[in-house]
């Protein structure tokens, strides 16, 4: 076996000097007069709306695209208030579905904007102008020849409409659809969290004028609030166009099965010493079992709540598999040790309410530092939403993103109906988290594996892990003694397990040791299908099968921190042969980007989008052949729609895995130049374009050899000869580093 490389050295930084050409439509489309007259007209019907609603002191526009749509592609003129891009009044977003021009139901994307009335008026007003001119002088229809004719040449409606304005309303008019006034106007009979569009007014003002007295207990944040049925009604009497989302509060939690055995012989266990601690987030801990001195346990619960005996069985059975799950599942041994646990119990065992565990998590992490990995292992029966984040997830999510560290989360169970698919429940859909589904022993997907993906687009589950089936259970400890067990809530400790050791014991940033998860998960023949079930694959049992590689692949680690448009190094030296490099590759980039729940299904607020492969001189110009033949971001032009681009290179996924496919008669690539290898992370934001400035990243990447041979020792060289500081993980060295770093220093 190969150790694992940890390469450190310099990244260079470099701004975005990608320029576009004219703005011009695509090729061969056009903007019709019709088309500009229709979309005047929905405007001026919602001007006249919301001039006979001034709640809001302004208007919510949400405005149809003609599918899923690029950033660059969204509204630029209509709806633009001054020198503000559009893009700063959005609200909101989701994903409908239209028809196009043959009949076919086609995915698109939908905005909604807060806008002021008069910004309304000037859309239409520069419309209209648009449109005589179209009408006038282009037939009814201009084109992309046309428009490449106005760019080129004299323009002669100056004195009209500026040509920018001009040319930018035409391709506006072409990507967008339609304007309407979104509603929600199915019944809601249970309290819930309601989110709100954001606008100018304040929040409690804005309800008093339905009737709704609002304290800031009931608020989560300025928009998203706990609500009664009784004030919900109001709201969608008076203001249907208000409410964004919602979802139920009071979830019942997502069962699994446990079949106890009770009177088993009490195992013993050392007194904890100097071992990590993982934090668990569940129901609640019996202090009696027999490692109960490894557990410090905390209710969070209201003293006035009385908890029952099942209240105490689901919280101690995660923190015994934490604690010590090999030693009564010896056919799971990792090889990882033993953990202490910091456990806060913050439900009961057949419901919890969403508010209220928003309300504690972030207190808990706040108040709880040294803890970088939490294991939650609840979750709800309800599906998620397909077109929003649940308020439970982006609480992980932001949590993630301003405190370091890392929430592994059980992907939910399907109990009710294993032959209908199901979609995984709250807080499963957090992006940041590393969630993982439940697998037999074989590898395929557990009776009850409930299916993703997020927002229709993201891949969840991450991974997989062996959480017990029907005639294979897995062995937890509970108050009542050892009992057997099932479900996403006991394949999620052993990840937690993991994950700790890679962050404690190796000292791996949060960012490597995800990505070293998944990576370790995909292999060579990755899972992350279009049945949403496995994630990247399942995970291996040993952590030596993580933290080390076969004789015949490199496997490096390189962690890095975004200050510009590029960070990237062209001086990764991969060994060749006879001008060749008979080399498989793969990497896998992870990092933790800020959300707006906000946003909708425009979610995360960064991309990084990865470019890993051989490094070649062309035409005066340095690139980089990706692996996976990534052309996006690069300075030549190209044509790749947004729905392509997410698809093919998961286009705003924080987590990228690229490979090639093992092959027997694969050929070695060909070396240029010395055989220098390149990564490049390019990033883009959605809204503020400083959101991804000192943001981390981890990339793990391996080097398969095509015969075999073992040239580990080659790199290592090449890459000290280049400056690179090259660090081989020795798990044994790792391990008295830890120990040392742990001793208690005496003073004299």
């Amino acid at each position: 076996m190969n150790n694992l490389l940890q390469l450190k050295g310099t990244f260079y930084d470099q701004k975005n000097k990608s320029s576009f050409g004219p703005p011009n439509l695509p090729k061969n489309k056009f903007v019709s007069s019709e088309h500009m007259k229709n979309l005047v007209q929905q405007l001026q019907r919602i001007q006249k709306f919301w001039e006979e609603n001034r709640d809001i002191d302004g208007a919510l526009v949400s405005v149809y695209y003609i599918h899923v749509i690029a950033k660059s592609n969204r509204i630029q003129a209509m709806l633009s208030e001054k020198s503000k891009s559009p893009n700063f009044s959005i609200r909101g977003s989701k994903f409908g579905f239209i028809k196009d021009e043959n009949g076919q139901q086609i995915r698109n994307h939908i905005f909604t904007h807060y806008v002021k009335l008069g910004t309304i008026d000037n859309t239409i007003h520069n419309l209209m102008k648009v449109f005589q001119i179209i009408e006038r002088d282009y037939n009814g229809k201009i084109t992309h020849e046309d428009i490449g004719k106005i760019n080129r040449q004299n323009y002669q409606y100056e004195h009209i409409i500026k040509r920018t304005v001009f040319i930018k309303l035409i391709i506006d008019s072409y990507f967008v659809h339609s304007f309407h006034i979104d509603e929600i106007t199915e019944s809601i009979n249970e309290r819930s969290i309601v989110t709100i569009y954001q606008t100018d007014v304040d929040t409690n003002t804005l309800l008093s004028k339905f009737g709704i007295d609002m304290i800031n207990a009931k608020k989560i944040d300025e928009t998203t609030l706990r609500l009664m049925p009784d004030e919900i009604k109001l709201i969608q009497n008076q203001a249907p166009y208000l409410i964004s989302m919602h979802v139920k509060d009071l979830t019942q939690i997502s069962k699994e099965k446990i079949l106890e055995s009770q009177g088993q012989e009490i195992m013993s266990i050392p007194l904890p010493t100097n071992e990590p601690t993982i934090g668990v987030l569940d129901t609640h801990f019996d202090k009696r079992v027999y490692f109960g001195e490894w557990v410090e346990y905390k209710n969070m619960l209201d003293d006035e709540i009385e908890l029952s005996d099942d209240d105490y069985y689901h919280g101690t059975a995660i923190s015994s598999l934490i604690v010590d799950g090999p030693s009564f599942n010896p056919h799971l041994q990792d090889g990882c040790g033993r953990f202490r646990v910091r456990h806060f119990g913050i439900a009961t065992a057949y419901r919890f309410s969403s508010f209220s565990i928003l309300k504690m998590i972030k207190q808990i992490v706040s108040q709880n530092r040294d803890i970088k990995v939490w294991n939650l292992s609840l979750g709800s029966e309800l599906e998620i939403n397909q077109n929003f984040i649940s308020p439970e997830a982006a609480e992980l999510d932001k949590i993630q993103n301003e405190f370091d560290v890392i929430f592994v989360i059980a992907g939910t169970n399907n109990n009710s109906n294993p032959r209908k698919e199901m979609r995984i429940g709250a807080p499963a859909d957090s992006i940041n988290s590393l969630v993982v589904n439940s697998v037999k022993q074989d590898g395929a997907k557990a009776s009850y594996t409930r299916t993703g993906p997020v927002l229709s687009f993201f891949h969840k589950p991450d991974v997989s892990y062996y959480g017990g089936d029907d005639n294979e259970l897995i062995t937890v400890c509970t108050p009542l003694g050892e009992a057997k067990v099932r479900g996403t809530s006991f394949a999620a400790p052993w990840i937690s397990r993991k994950l700790a050791y890679l962050i404690y014991i190796v000292g791996l940033s949060r960012e490597l040791a995800k990505a070293l998860i998944i990576d370790s998960a995909a292999g060579w023949s990755r899972k992350d299908d279009t049945t949403h079930t496995i994630g990247y694959g399942v995970v291996p049992i040993h952590i030596n099968d993580i933290v080390n590689s076969s004789d015949d692949e490199i496997k490096f680690l390189l962690n890095g921190v975004i200050n510009e448009y590029e960070t990237y190094t062209y001086n990764i030296p991969v060994p060749k042969i006879k001008d060749a490099h008979p080399y498989f590759a793969r990497a896998t980039l992870c990092y933790f980007p800020k959300a707006s729940r906000n946003q909708g299904v425009d979610y995360t607020s960064t991309e990084m989008d990865i470019h890993f492969g051989r490094i070649q001189e062309k035409k005066g110009r340095t690139t980089i052949c990706s692996i996976n033949g990534n052309k996006q971001s690069e300075e030549i032009s190209t044509s790749l729609y947004e729905e392509d681009a997410r698809n093919l290179y998961r286009k705003w996924d924080n987590i990228k895995h690229i490979n090639d496919v093992l092959k027997e008669k694969s050929r070695p690539r060909k070396a240029y130049g010395i055989g220098l290898w390149g990564l490049s992370i390019k990033t883009k934001e959605r809204l503020n374009s400083k959101d991804g400035r000192g943001l981390k990243f981890g990339v793990v990447v391996t080097l398969k050899e095509m015969n075999g041979v073992n040239r580990i020792d080659d790199f290592i060289k090449m890459c000290q000869a280049r400056g690179w500081i090259v660090n081989r993980i020795n798990i044994d060295n790792q391990i008295d580093v830890y120990n040392k770093g742990e001793e208690m220093i005496e003073f004299d």
